[in-house]
């Protein structure tokens, strides 16, 4: 049985990222970022709830606790999806009115790691991207910086290894550090992979049970399945131009949900029809990790 790609939502989304999966739910959790939505969606029925925030939002994980947290273009705000009440937490970038936050992720321990980038992105200036953790006690530590676009952000299956990347096109680079999963602090940086030798830049990424990195390769109409080791070891072809961010999910969860960019810059919107949209791959013959939720 070969790999079926679907589209389970044609969302006609400007920006769809930051897609999470709630085990405990079975449900879909995930933005637009430019217009500010978070969408739950239920891929058993396709209902898909949406809220906006009236800012974009970059990213969101679940918590603990019930509700959200969310990565908006002011901070960092905790969502009750129920009643819609947002409560403010901080916002590290009140001094860098250009930045937006973007890509994000939890570590297996529950802290929630958010990535910053200059909106709109500006290579003829200096990068001012940063990777913020925000603990469960809600104070906040820098961690990588001068980044243009700050994203990728995954982790090992056992949080030794924390990845993230770079999307600018003089940039497209994924680096991995060693991860201290008990104080939250990422190590020095190296090179896991240049995208320079595949057609897609990174975008967001996930990990699977095996310790491979899925990118997603934007502007590429690609997917990629990167070992530990930093070989590319396989290569999925799209009916999407941008795909944005993969995240696994579904019962066994060996479905790899993908979100993906619209808007209209996408080239050929006649090949790509769905573009924005929301897709699910199943057949891949791997499975993912659940989702730490955050602790705060």
């Amino acid at each position: 049985m070969g790999i079926e790609i679907d589209c389970i939502l044609d969302s006609r989304s400007v920006v769809g990222e930051g897609i999470v999966w709630d085990v405990e739910t079975q449900r879909l959790w995930w933005v637009d970022i430019p217009p500010g939505l978070v969408h739950c969606t239920d891929p058993a029925t396709g209902l898909t709830q949406t809220r906006g925030m009236g800012e974009p939002v970059g990213c969101l994980a679940l918590r603990a606790g019930g509700g959200l947290v969310l990565a908006t273009k002011s901070g960092f705000k905790l969502l009750d999806w129920e009643s819609g009440a947002v409560t403010p937490i901080t916002d590290p970038e009140a001094h860098l009115p250009h930045n937006r936050f973007n890509d994000g992720n939890t570590d297996p321990a529950g802290r929630f790691w958010a990535g910053s980038m200059r909106d709109p992105r500006d290579l003829t200036q200096p990068p001012t991207g940063t990777f913020y953790r925000l603990d469960p006690d809600h104070s906040v530590t820098p961690g990588p910086t001068e980044l243009y676009t700050a994203n990728g952000l995954a982790f090992s299956p056992d949080g030794s290894r924390m990845y993230y990347s770079d999307s600018a096109p003089n940039v497209r680079t994924i680096w991995v550090c060693d991860y201290d999963l008990e104080t939250g602090t990422p190590g020095a940086p190296r090179v896991l992979f240049d995208t320079r030798a595949v057609t897609g830049r990174p975008d967001g990424g996930t990990v699977d049970a095996d310790g491979c990195y899925w990118m997603a390769g934007v502007s590429g109409w690609q997917l990629y399945r990167i070992t530990p080791e930093g070989k590319l070891d396989r290569t999925i072809d799209l009916p999407i131009e941008k795909p944005s961010r993969p995240m696994f999910g579904g019962p066994n969860l060996d479905v790899l949900y993908l979100t993906s960019i619209g808007g209209e810059d996408i080239a050929e919107p006649k090949r790509q029809p769905r573009a924005g949209g929301l897709f699910a791959l199943t057949g891949l013959g791997v499975q993912g990790v659940p989702q730490a939720r955050f602790k705060g």
